[in-house]
């Protein structure tokens, strides 16, 4: 019923899903950018309804206290504790080799702040875990989600990351102001 509902939501505010968004893909790590908004989340749910890949997203611990935390577990959400270094890498590699299917999508920026440069956390989870990335483009201007190719991580961080960054290039988010670039 959600996807139905999330499919006429959509098509009436006149946005497009393009892309392969690798449902086949056993293992992978969706990063998406630019997240200028609160918007985001209930669009990427949509979206995540009408593609029917049970994605699971990173946000920040406090989300998953109070009355709404069991809700935002059971829609899917992994908690963070961004206050303090504790692991967090490790443990998520740890999730996806316990795991035979495990899609994660993290925000890039790791914030709806503008920053210079995106978090690198899911860099170091898919290299270590060997998944692949999925970037995953929220582009408001052209009213697209868009899903690129996968991408492989390399010996190469820097230019591994460089690569990532852009191509969110020149991508508007729901505050362009906010926008990576």
């Amino acid at each position: 019923m959600f996807r139905i509902l999330s499919k006429v939501i959509l098509k009436l505010l006149g946005w497009k899903i393009t892309g392969d968004h690798q449902g086949s893909v056993a293992k992978k790590i969706l990063v998406a950018a630019p997240h200028t908004s609160n918007w985001d989340f209930p669009m990427g749910l949509m979206v995540r309804s009408i593609i029917q890949d049970d994605v699971k997203y990173i946000g920040k611990d406090s989300l998953f206290s109070g009355p709404l935390g069991a809700l935002f577990t059971k829609m899917g959400g992994i908690g963070v504790d961004r206050k303090k270094s504790n692991n967090f890498v490790e443990a998520v590699v740890k999730k996806f080799n316990s795991k035979e299917k495990l899609s994660i999508l993290f925000a890039a920026e790791g914030s709806r702040k503008k920053v210079e440069k995106f978090k690198t956390g899911f860099y170091h989870v898919a290299r270590l875990a060997e998944v692949p990335i999925l970037p995953f483009v929220l582009d408001y201007k052209n009213k697209e989600f868009r899903f690129l190719d996968l991408i492989w991580t390399t010996e190469n961080h820097v230019s591994d990351m460089e690569k990532i960054e852009n191509l969110f290039k020149g991508v508007q988010g729901y505050h362009p102001d906010k926008s990576f670039y």
